[in-house]
């Protein structure tokens, strides 16, 4: 028997160990992380270890894990107005904005992502775009959304997002920008923080162009005719 057929086998065992170990993984977290508090993400971390490989030492991704209650319910509605107005209503996907942007773009991967989605790639995936992380990315939205709550989900959304260079979570941000908690931010800077949710690296918070207080103003306009906190209440999601 030639070595290659020897050695075939044995890869083929510690590749297929290899997935499964890795879904396990994902579907523990989905569990543990329904209730208990997310101490660092994946991107969390592929920011980490990048900075470490460019020699950043100084470079430290930082987040303060708050409850639904201790944030002010201004943000979770910011987030909802400006990145996924059907959060609510759907099972994780926009089916509707899927095929208007594969339509207009001629199939290539961009944008129609909502909260549900963003919150499945930032917990357990790499940053990026390809038809592989969108794959998987699509399997584990449809994880958290089976065993999360809608409230779970935001809440999660809300601690592992990334609002600027180093900065995860929305009492980072406040804290960071607005020196006080994420429980006195008004809406105004919630707004201006869903406001850099497309690119925070791109566009500050705490030096916004006139693009990112333009689109702090159409936030502001959204979650009014949404209905403001009332919106919230009504899907219980405070």
């Amino acid at each position: 028997m030639s070595q290659r057929k020897r050695t075939e086998p044995w890869i083929k065992k510690w590749l297929l160990r290899g997935i499964f170990s890795i879904l396990g993984g994902w579907g523990a977290g989905i569990v543990l992380f329904s209730f208990l508090p997310v101490p660092f993400s994946a991107v969390m971390a592929e920011r980490q270890l990048g900075a470490w490989l460019r020699g950043d030492f100084g470079y430290v991704a930082h987040s303060d894990w708050m409850a639904m209650d201790d944030i002010a319910p201004w943000m979770p509605l910011a987030v909802i107005a400006a990145e996924d107005q059907k959060f609510p209503s759907h099972w994780g996907f926009d089916v509707q904005a899927i095929l208007s942007v594969l339509d207009r773009d001629g199939g290539r991967i961009r944008g129609a992502s909502t909260l549900s989605q963003q919150t499945a790639k930032n917990m357990f995936l790499w940053d990026g775009r390809s038809w592989l992380r969108k794959g998987l990315e699509a399997g584990l939205t449809v994880g958290i959304e089976t065993v999360w709550t809608k409230r779970r989900i935001l809440t999660v959304y809300l601690n592992v997002a990334e609002f600027g260079e180093g900065v995860f979570g929305v009492e980072e941000a406040s804290r960071r920008y607005f020196h006080k908690s994420a429980s006195r931010l008004t809406p105004s800077e919630a707004a201006l923080l869903a406001a850099v949710l497309p690119n925070p690296i791109r566009f500050r918070a705490n030096a916004p162009s006139a693009y990112v207080r333009q689109r702090q103003q159409w936030i502001l306009r959204q979650m009014r005719q949404l209905g403001g906190t009332d919106f919230l209440r009504q899907h219980n999601l405070l």
